[in-house]
């Protein structure tokens, strides 16, 4: 695996994700997400329990993405990976996105089921990003 490539709070340069993929901003393709998001944390050796709470956390991002997607947009996961950790950016293009509600049921189910979550809506672009730590122990030192 190569060095890892996860943004750094405070950033200002956006790195180059370990995987991406790009789909169409259709419902029809989370399974595609969510499948992905879980092989990727399997191959992490994450424990059963966090890549199912991964799954579903994944696929609440994309329902919350899905909806702001202007026509003709992509959705676009961008996957970070690091020992014992994985991080997951689903964003779509949107050119007048409500932005994030913070009170909504698919929030409130991932930011319970990840790590760590947060949304932006800006720039044209509306995108969720969640962090999980494995809960191996000593997986994510």
């Amino acid at each position: 695996m190569s060095q890892p490539q996860e943004p750094s709070e405070g950033s200002s340069a956006t790195p180059r994700a370990d995987v991406e993929l790009r789909l169409p901003a259709d419902g029809v393709y989370v399974s595609v997400v969510r499948t992905t998001t879980a092989g990727l944390a399997a191959r992490l050796d994450f424990l059963i329990d966090d890549i199912e709470d991964l799954r579903i956390a994944v696929g609440e991002a994309c329902a919350m993405v899905l909806p702001e997607a202007d026509l003709e947009s992509d959705l676009v996961c961008s996957y970070y990976l690091s020992h014992g950790r994985l991080t997951v950016e689903v964003a779509v293009t949107a050119s007048s996105p409500d932005g994030p509600e913070y009170d909504s049921f698919a929030w409130q189910v991932l930011s319970t089921m990840a790590t760590r979550a947060e949304a932006d809506a800006s720039g044209g672009r509306f995108a969720v990003r969640l962090m999980m730590e494995s809960g191996v122990p000593g997986a994510g030192s």
